[in-house]
């Protein structure tokens, strides 16, 4: 056996299914990610700050509401 003569008796059935497993991991993982940080609470949290800047006087009702209308439309998406 030379060098690197583990990995070639591995065969093609065995990459296979270490490219699944890896493909699988990192799959997991996103979808892991995305059950921790949902986009509908980022939307929800731009939502409340801006409701918050209207309050405070840094935007006008008209920018309000035009701003508000896209994160409703963005929610539609």
């Amino acid at each position: 056996m030379g060098i690197g003569g583990a990995c070639n008796s591995m065969g093609l059935g065995g990459w296979l299914l270490s490219v699944g497993m890896w493909v699988g991991v990192v799959v997991l993982v996103l979808w892991a990610v995305n059950r921790m940080f949902p986009m509908s609470n980022r939307r929800a949290d731009a939502e409340e700050l801006l409701d918050h800047r209207l309050a405070a006087g840094e935007v006008d009702p008209e920018t309000y509401r035009r701003i508000r209308d896209e994160l409703v439309g963005t929610r539609s998406r």
